[in-house]
């Protein structure tokens, strides 16, 4: 059964190869691979259970597939040498891009440039803020160096991974040793932090927000979930009081009352005091009387004029034998109704649009036709 390996290569690229062997290589030891239409040099990076893990969850794996290339054989000392001599020309290689780049008038970027271990292939890595037509390029880079040339737009994140160095915490950047996945970023994960918005504090050596940015993430997310929201006004045992700031840590919130008046509280003690950790709303005087208050009840229904107490017109409710209209009751508090009720009848005619008669009033434009005579000469 072949072995499945994870190779590194130049630039911190990685791919998954099988070793048809009976023992697996040993880790970090320099093998030569299958490529792109020839063989490339590498060091073994992981095996075994792991390598069967990254395979899995890596962008760079096969999922739950097998690789199809594989490994060949283990590198010799002339291997090796071979690919430290390379590793000074692609250098060379880049600066001589670089030169053409300039003459073609192109806005862009050569990061890195990779030689493949057999010299058939020579890969070209750049940045560039927008689509470059670069055709005319890969023709004059390929009768500059005689071989296959390939060209290859990265982010500012890959550029930081293939370049390594140092970041601010004196570590090797994480891009480049061991995450396996370059996620975006967004300021919203700064901002659930509580961090300081300066790009200047909370950005990389790639100018981008730092990866690390989001280790945490999960937690404060999961932890505010616990508390209620800043600026929130709820109701506890001494009135009505606002949500200053909450304290994930230490699992305690900072309120002030209408006077001015703060204090801090345990998270344990808040949800005691609003009964078992429902937060309550405060509710203006002016709120609107809910729906559910008027509830339909045939028995309930009047047929005459009732006088709303405070109010200059009237509502004229009608029976009918499939009762629309919201009854209205002796209760202190619902003698209104709520704002936006029409009564209406059966047919749809709103209350006080019939006459003595009992016919359906017209209903005209605001003033109604009051002062205009019958005719069009009237008017």
């Amino acid at each position: 059964m072949a072995h499945l390996i994870e190779v590194a290569f130049r630039g911190n690229r990685k791919e998954f190869f099988l070793w048809d062997y009976p023992e697996p290589p040993p880790l970090k030891s320099a093998i030569i691979v299958d490529a792109d239409r020839g063989e490339d040099l590498g060091w073994v990076h992981s095996l075994g259970e792991l390598a069967q893990t990254r395979n899995g969850g890596c962008p760079h794996g096969c999922g739950t597939s097998a690789p199809t290339k594989k490994a060949l054989r283990m590198a010799n000392s002339r291997d090796t040498a071979t690919a430290a001599d390379l590793r000074r020309q692609n250098e060379e290689a880049r600066r001589k891009a670089m030169e053409r780049v300039r003459a073609n008038g192109l806005g862009m970027k050569l990061t890195d440039a990779e030689w493949q271990w057999d010299r058939k292939k020579l890969t070209f890595y750049f940045t560039a803020e927008k689509r470059v037509d670069f055709r005319n390029l890969v023709r004059d880079l390929a009768s500059l160096f005689r071989t296959r040339i390939e060209l290859k737009q990265i982010g500012v994140r890959d550029e930081a991974k293939r370049l390594d160095g140092i970041g601010r915490c004196g570590r090797q950047y994480c891009s480049a040793s061991w995450l396996p996945e370059l996620r975006p970023v967004n300021l919203g994960v700064a901002k659930d932090q509580r961090l300081s918005l300066n790009p200047a504090q909370i950005s990389g050596a790639c100018g981008r927000l730092m990866c690390c940015l989001r280790y945490e993430h999960e937690f404060y997310v999961q932890s505010r979930k616990r508390f209620p929201k800043e600026g929130k006004i709820v109701v506890t045992s001494r009135g009505e009081e606002k949500i200053l700031a909450i304290d994930i840590f230490r699992e305690r919130l900072t309120l002030r009352n209408a006077e001015g008046e703060t204090r801090l509280l345990s998270l344990v003690d808040y949800n005691r005091e609003i009964g078992g950790g429902d937060q309550i709303e405060s509710q203006s005087a002016d709120e609107e009387i809910p729906d559910a208050a008027f509830e339909i009840s045939p028995e309930l229904l009047y047929t005459t004029e009732h006088e709303i107490p405070g109010a200059s017109e009237r509502i004229i409710i009608e029976s009918s034998e499939s009762p629309v209209a919201t009854a209205i009751d002796d209760t202190p508090g619902r003698g209104v109704p709520a704002p936006g009720f029409v009564a209406t009848d059966a047919d749809g005619t709103r209350a006080g649009d019939r006459d003595d008669s009992g016919a359906r009033r017209r209903r005209g434009r605001r003033g109604g036709r009051r002062g205009r005579g019958s005719d069009t000469g009237d008017r």
